[in-house]
């Protein structure tokens, strides 16, 4: 059943962000609420769900490419490494590229689209020469997956990203290590990340306790990856 925008923005969690960041972040946050909702009703509704998956990609995508602004860990959060929550990055409007992809993440699942067919991934931006983090989506267990990025507005397939290297990647199914030349080995599950815990937790404590409810997701499994 899909959830209501009471339930995905409950008073609790409007009431805890009133306290973080003041009465302004009520209208975002609704705001947020409506998309997802907007883009759930979309895809169920629809004969073509493969059409409209890729059109909520593209919605959440350039909603948070959109809202939230790029900046380092250590400036807006004083430390080496922090992983944000959607409420504090909305609320902050600001965040790195784990903050767009995590936001991204619980957004999409809520819209409709099954997690599994999702996946974290930590590659290399090879231009800039540094760890980063996108956001994959297999539209079947084998298909070339699509990328969304907060460095280019574009989603693009897995194959056109020649400036990434891919490192590993997980979802709430599993962890994966991603091979150079495509493929990934499965090694286990992702709640040995303590950064990736740590943001579920703080999400419940923030009132974000619906966006975690992920049931009914069924179990697919993508194997392809990048072709490098």
């Amino acid at each position: 059943m899909a959830q209501t925008l009471g339930q995905l923005i409950s008073e609790e969690t409007l009431n805890k962000a009133k306290a973080l960041y003041g009465q302004q972040i009520e209208p975002v946050l609704l705001d947020w609420g409506r998309l997802v909702i907007s883009a759930k009703g979309t895809i169920s509704s629809s004969a073509n769900s493969s059409q409209q998956e890729r059109q909520t990609l593209e919605r959440i995508n350039q909603y948070f490419n959109k809202h939230i602004r790029f900046v380092s860990d250590s400036e807006h959060w004083h430390k080496e490494d922090y992983w944000a929550t959607p409420l504090e990055s909305l609320g902050s409007k600001g965040g790195d590229c784990e903050d767009f992809v995590v936001a991204k993440y619980f957004s999409l699942i809520q819209a409709g689209i099954k997690e599994q067919k999702l996946r974290i991934m930590y590659v290399k931006a090879l231009k800039l020469n540094q760890a980063h983090m996108v956001l994959a989506y297999y539209a079947k267990p084998k298909a070339e997956p699509l990328i969304l990025d907060n460095l280019i507005p574009q989603i693009k397939k897995a194959s056109q990203r020649r400036d990434l290297s891919p490192v590993y990647s997980f979802n709430g199914a599993g962890m994966w290590i991603e091979r150079m030349r495509g493929g990934s080995i499965k090694v286990g599950d992702a709640n040995g990340l303590d950064m990736w815990v740590d943001v579920l937790r703080r999400m419940d404590e923030q009132g974000l306790s619906a966006w975690l409810n992920l049931k009914n997701q069924q179990d697919i499994l993508p194997e392809n990856i990048f072709n490098q």
